[in-house]
Formats: C-alpha cells, structure tokens, sequence
C-alpha cells in the first residue's frame, strides 16, 4: 500500500510588503532542521516571494532535495460562501468578491487537490512507492486540503488558520480515506516564534 506524505507549512513570517523577515528566516531554518530527518523527495511552493524564500531557507538541510514552483500553491481564497453558510465573524470579509473572482479561487482550489491531494503516481514498471513532499504555501491553501481530508463542507476552510512554519502532515493511501497527522504543530519553534500569523491572543 503505497502512502503520499505531504507537509503542509504556511511560509515563514513576511513583512507588509511580502517579503521573508529575520523573524522569518529564523522559522524557516528550524521547519528545516525538523523535516532533516524525514526522507523528503521533493519541496513545492507558492509562486509568491514569501513562500518561495521560506522553501529554500528550509531546503538548505535537505541536501539534493528539488524545490520546484507549484502555481496550486498560491495564495487564494478557495471558496466564498453563501451569506447562510458564512458565521458571523466572517461577516464582510467576502464583500467586494464578484462571481469570476469566486469561480477562479475555486478552479485554483481543486486545482490543488487533483496535484497534490491523492497516492502517488505509479512509475513506469506500475509500482507505487512512499512518497515525501514538502508544500510551502499559505493559510487558505492549508485550510481546503485539511477541509477536504475531513470531507468536510466547502464553507468549513473558514477559521482553520496556520501559524507561520507550523506544520501539518496529511497521509494518503491506496483504497483508504485521507490521515490527519497533525495540525499546526510548532514543537520545532521556540515560545518566542511561535503563533506568529494569528490575531492576537493568548496562547499556550
């Protein structure tokens, strides 16, 4: 039974202008050190500079590893809801999305889950082998596949927010329903580096 890891890790911390910061860098390299020990075949990312700064910071412990653009990656909103399925907090976010802008999102969202969402392909003998995959991207994009692991409803991506570096593992098998590994895990970021990406708050 062959198996598709995908790490899953929003870009490290940006400043307003999108680029990777100190602070950012700084995650970046630990995301890094923590994915060494993994036998990662390959390292995808955003087409944005963020994402692509953050997947080579982090290649830098994964020696001969490929970091290659995927266009899935970028940032997106993957689904507007309807006003019934939008929560209140949500309330307003979505004005100002025209109907072409929505259908885009969407079309880049399972866009995403027919690349990366499935078991490996079958080589050239037919065979399917273990794969390791590294996805640098962002939060929304993060959100639809752990939405659609879950087989979830469209309008369930809303509130599943990443912090910058955290990671999320997702499993897929052969004749079997996605795993969810983990979720926005940052052991690998010191108190200090962590939770950066949310609204503000306390956190444990």
């Amino acid at each position: 039974m062959a198996t598709r890891h995908l790490y899953l890790a929003r870009h490290g911390a940006a400043d307003a202008f999108g680029t990777l910061t100190d602070l950012g860098r700084r995650q970046s390299d630990l995301l890094g050190a923590r994915l060494a020990g993994v036998p990662i075949d390959a390292v995808w990312h955003s087409p944005l500079p963020r994402a692509e700064a953050c997947a080579h910071e982090l290649a830098r412990h994964l020696p001969e590893v490929p970091v290659t653009e995927a266009a899935e990656l970028i940032d997106h909103v993957p689904y507007v809801p309807e006003p019934a399925e939008t929560p209140p907090s949500w309330a307003g976010f979505f004005d100002g999305y025209d109907a072409a802008e929505a259908a885009e999102g969407h079309r880049l969202a399972e866009a995403l889950v027919a690349r990366f969402a499935r078991v490996p392909e079958p080589d050239a003998r037919g065979a399917r082998a273990d794969t390791h995959e590294v996805l640098v991207t962002h939060a929304y994009p993060i959100a639809w596949l752990v939405r659609h692991a879950l087989e979830a409803p469209p309008s369930r991506w809303l509130g599943l927010n990443s912090a910058n570096t955290a990671l999320t593992v997702i499993e897929y098998r052969t004749a079997l329903p996605p795993t969810i590994v983990m979720f926005n895990d940052m052991s690998h970021l010191p108190a200090d580096l962590r939770w950066t990406g949310f609204p503000d708050g306390v956190r444990a």
